[in-house]
């Protein structure tokens, strides 16, 4: 006769199986028990570890966001990560104008022309998989400002490598 649920079991049957699951359920409660502890332990040490990458991380501004050092056009190079904030005039079906700040964050490919009033950047960032390319003049009234997040060490004046290869860039520590 084959067993299929507790109800075709006779009593001796029973008691034995139910004496093998008491000492493993008690042996999951004092694991779920001691797990408990050391989350309460390591929750101390994570806040240590959180208040040590708070300090390398940037400093968060309004409503959350990072806040990143501001940088002049003139001190821009190649290999660093910057943020452009450029005003945009929408006009929607109105008619009426608006103004907003788009934000282009991206790697510095070229400078071109440097100080004068001609001189442009081009900054390469990757949107869902698809390589986008702005250039923009440095003199560019549009252009509110430009962030500095981080800068990578690059082996050439205009890296356009970077287009192509997938190799990783060591970060210059400030």
């Amino acid at each position: 006769m084959v067993i299929l649920d507790n109800k075709f079991m006779s009593d001796d049957k029973k008691t034995t199986k139910e004496k093998e699951e008491k000492p493993k359920l008690e042996k999951i409660d004092q694991l779920k028990e001691e797990e408990k502890e050391e989350s309460v332990s390591s929750t101390e040490g994570k806040t240590v570890l959180e208040e040590v990458v708070k300090e390398a991380k940037p400093k968060k501004g309004k409503k959350g966001k990072l806040e990143h050092k501001e940088i002049k056009p003139e001190e821009i190079r190649p290999g660093m990560i910057i943020r452009v904030h450029q005003k945009i005039a929408d006009t929607n079906s109105k008619g009426e104008e608006k103004e907003r700040i788009q934000v282009f964050q991206g790697m510095v490919l070229a400078k071109k022309h440097g100080k004068e009033a001609g001189g442009t950047i081009t900054v390469r960032k990757v949107s869902e998989g698809i390589g986008v390319e702005k250039i923009f003049p440095l003199n560019m009234p549009a252009i509110e400002k430009i962030e500095l997040v981080r800068t990578y060490k690059v082996k050439q004046a205009k890296p356009y490598y970077l287009r192509t290869t997938k190799k990783k860039l060591t970060e210059i520590k400030d």
